[in-house]
């Protein structure tokens, strides 16, 4: 049986494989701009590059930078997110907009911390426009990051529940010292397991790094350490009842009525939870004159 390589060397595999094998995104191309990217990772959060692809280029196209879109109002921004989900990361990304065209004459900062200065950008999505806006040297960690580690690495089926430190920590021992080279291994190994070293049906006979595999090597023994939450089923959930009264709101410059909201969902209960659930995080407001609308 071939031995695991260590694993600093890793990357320059899985980085050969990736120029070999990438998929043409958007964000991926030259010239794509730091502020295409920023909206790329909040349209990313939760939502497969499928849906985000057409809606990424039609919101580009309308709002090319920040403070095109901080010109009109947050209400269009939601309006625009559409079937997106989420609607919150609509207004987190308008408020963004506001702030870099207030505080950084519109260009997106190329600093974590100034980053996560902006409303709606955690860890992952500041180091993500770091990397791969600017080229800049920081470990990016998601989902598919993690899987990979856990398998290659450690011998995991799957990885334990995300943890910061020990995420950043295990990824900061694969990166390359070299900026393009390190920018180039986090969009490696993402790749690799969005579409190769998948959760429920990995493809070990076309992974470059098979032969490195500890998880492989180690007869892949059954995952049995601590599990991340399970997300409850959409259907009949207070989300589905958000997204319905959302749907309604923007469907219309008008106030929807009471008794509209009313005919969306039977259960009174769960529907003045999910309406009092979106009054109380600003993406639907009173309107003076009775009814709801989506915020200004």
């Amino acid at each position: 049986m071939n031995e695991t390589l260590p694993a600093p060397d890793l990357a320059p595999v899985i980085t050969a494989w990736f120029h070999e094998n990438a998929r043409d995104l958007p964000w991926r191309r030259d010239g794509f701009t730091a502020w295409g990217t920023l909206v790329s990772e909040f349209m990313l959060q939760q939502t497969p590059v499928a849906r985000v692809i057409p809606r990424l280029e039609e919101w580009l196209t309308r709002w090319p930078t920040p403070a095109a879109l901080a010109a009109v109002p947050a209400s269009e921004a939601v309006r625009a997110w559409a079937s997106l989900g989420y609607p919150r990361r609509a207004l987190w990304l308008h408020a963004a907009a506001v702030q870099i065209t207030e505080r950084h004459g519109g260009e997106v900062p190329d600093d974590v911390d100034e980053l996560l200065a902006l409303t709606g950008i955690g860890d992952y999505t500041a180091r993500a426009v770091a990397a791969f806006a600017y080229g800049h040297r920081h470990p990016v960690v998601d989902t598919n990051t993690r899987r990979v580690i856990a398998r290659a690495v450690a011998g995991q089926g799957e990885p334990a529940p995300p943890s910061r430190t020990r995420d950043l920590e295990a990824m900061t021992a694969l990166l390359p010292h070299d900026r393009r080279e390190a920018a180039a291994f986090n969009a490696a190994i993402m790749e690799l397991g969005a579409i190769v070293c998948t959760a429920k049906s990995p493809r070990c006979d076309v992974c470059p790094i098979r032969d490195a595999c500890a998880w492989r090597a180690a007869g892949y023994p059954v995952y049995d350490g601590p599990k991340k939450a399970v997300q409850k089923k959409y259907e009949g959930s207070d989300r589905q009842v958000r997204g319905l009264i959302m749907a309604e709101l923007r469907s219309t410059h008008r106030p929807v009525t009471n008794a509209e909201i009313e005919t969306l969902w039977p259960n009174a209960a769960q529907r003045d939870r999910a309406l009092a659930g979106l009054l109380s995080d600003g993406l639907a407001v009173a309107s003076p004159t009775g009814g709801y609308l989506l915020p200004d």
